[in-house]
């Protein structure tokens, strides 16, 4: 059982519903993530509180209930499981699964660049995750390392749906999934959502992007970033990073990378028309 502090502040709140609270694992812009112990199932589980002290009007009017309402539909291998919210006078409490062996981010900053077998492992789970949530018309909006969160077997668990979106058709479309699916891809968002060093180039320019397809470039630098150990593109400087994601992603000479992981000639043509069409010079 996990002891906690009388002095944390949410324990009243907590205990009442059987959940202990115990040390913080994560922080956010709006609040804290803790592990704590479920008594009354006698298992560990994450609670993420976030403070309405804290929290713009438009997060918690507009991205919390949605980020609820998504994860509240999700049930998946490879997806986070929720499992509660609670809502006070001045907080909310998230209670979702908990991911004992931490974040990919963490592990690539202890061990460096994974080996092959495993990058494949892990981004053949990512794949098969975030296949399921697009094939029920969910973008995420926010995929990067650290939102990559490891179980006590070391197998993906896709977490932080704040940016998170169920995207509609606009018109019903016959019970097909593949046709359902392909009129969510018609849907464009404007929104600017997640990191620079994860964005597709219409985010950087300003566009109307595609977030079932924004979703899978960053994918592809998570997969670069697995087996090189460090980011594709600098994010430090706004100019230079529209500047390289206009050209062919180098990769190490030192680095044995499969041809297979690389991307094709047909994507770096895309990605030089989109920035051609946003007037950004090579």
């Amino acid at each position: 059982m996990v002891e906690h502090s009388t002095s944390t502040p949410y324990v009243s709140v907590m205990d009442q519903y059987g959940y202990q609270i115990g040390k913080a694992i994560g922080h956010g812009s709006y609040g804290t993530v803790y592990e704590a112990y479920f008594s009354k199932q006698k298992s560990m589980v994450a609670i993420k509180i976030i403070s309405k002290k804290k929290a713009s009007e438009d997060y918690l009017t507009k991205f919390l209930p949605r980020e609820i309402q998504v994860m509240k539909s999700l049930r998946h291998k490879y997806v986070i499981s929720f499992y509660q919210a609670i809502e006070t006078t001045s907080r909310h409490y998230i209670i979702m699964e908990l991911a004992p062996s931490g974040d990919v981010l963490e592990w690539i900053q202890k061990s460096g660049a994974c080996s092959e077998a495993l990058a494949g492992k892990w981004f053949s789970q990512l794949t098969l995750g975030i296949a399921y949530l697009h094939g029920k018309g969910i973008v995420h909006r926010d995929l990067k390392l650290e939102n990559l969160l490891l179980d006590k077997r070391e197998n993906i668990k896709i977490s932080d749906f704040g940016f998170s979106k169920m995207v509609a058709p606009q018109t019903q479309p016959p019970p097909t999934p593949s046709y359902r699916m392909m009129s969510c891809f018609s849907h464009l968002s404007q929104t600017y959502c997640g990191s620079f060093a994860y964005a597709c180039p219409e985010i950087l320019l300003g566009l109307p992007y595609n977030p079932f397809l924004s979703d899978t470039w960053s994918m592809g630098v998570i997969l670069y970033t697995l087996v090189v150990a460090h980011l594709p593109f600098d994010d430090t400087n706004l100019k230079k990073l529209l500047r390289e994601t206009q050209k062919e992603v180098n990769f190490p000479s030192h680095v044995q990378i499969n041809d297979e992981i690389k991307p094709t000639r047909h994507w770096t043509t895309r990605v030089t028309q989109i920035s051609r069409k946003g007037g950004i010079a090579s």
